[in-house]
């Protein structure tokens, strides 16, 4: 029995789900282009419902975003659980080449690039150094024990335990332990 033309199936419309994913992870055209390998003028013609992308498309873009293929297809995302606990030996984290900064990323991967938090551990004698981040760009550290020395924009400040550090970061900034033993903090980055 043949579909007559008012029954036939529609591909799935992933534009709207697909906008919104990308929006929700505060991912530009050209960033989601970059990531996919899919070209920007494609990924704005089926965010526009103008163009129905391949199985290959639509599996790159899902990877891009990292969503299951069916949350990108069907348009409706999983339920989130009420609470998730990410195990300890579950949390990433990052160090310093010299090994004297670590840094346990405590945000969401989908976060990354709009607003990070960290846990920071700079032993003695170590500096966590860095670039500019883009302009409007700003850094919250917390200091949890001991002091650490933030340098921005060409001042310099001794952040003791309790305290909190608010600096922009849109030109090079350093965080120097001085001292003889460890320090902690919980570092915040929020991009502009």
């Amino acid at each position: 029995m043949s579909a007559t033309p008012s029954e036939k199936l529609e591909p799935p419309r992933v534009g709207a789900t697909l906008q919104a994913l990308r929006q929700s992870q505060g991912l530009s055209l050209d960033e989601l282009s970059r990531r996919a390998g899919v070209s920007k003028s494609m990924l704005s013609q089926i965010e526009r419902n103008q163009a129905n992308p391949t199985v290959a498309v639509v599996w790159r873009l899902a990877n891009a975003l990292r969503v299951e293929l069916s949350e990108l297809l069907g348009g409706e995302r999983p339920a989130a659980p009420p609470i998730e606990i990410v195990a300890s030996h579950g949390t990433p984290g990052l160090s310093s080449p010299d090994g004297l900064c670590r840094l346990r990323i405590l945000g969401p991967i989908d976060l990354a690039g709009n607003f990070e938090w960290y846990e920071l551990t700079v032993q003695p004698g170590g500096a966590l150094e860095s670039e500019a981040h883009e302009p409007g760009s700003r850094e919250h550290l917390s200091v949890l024990g001991g002091e650490l020395e933030v340098t921005a924009g060409g001042s310099r400040q001794m952040v003791k335990t309790g305290e909190t550090a608010r600096y922009a970061v849109d030109g090079a900034h350093a965080i120097r332990n001085l001292s003889k033993k460890a320090a902690t903090a919980l570092l915040v980055v929020l991009h502009a």
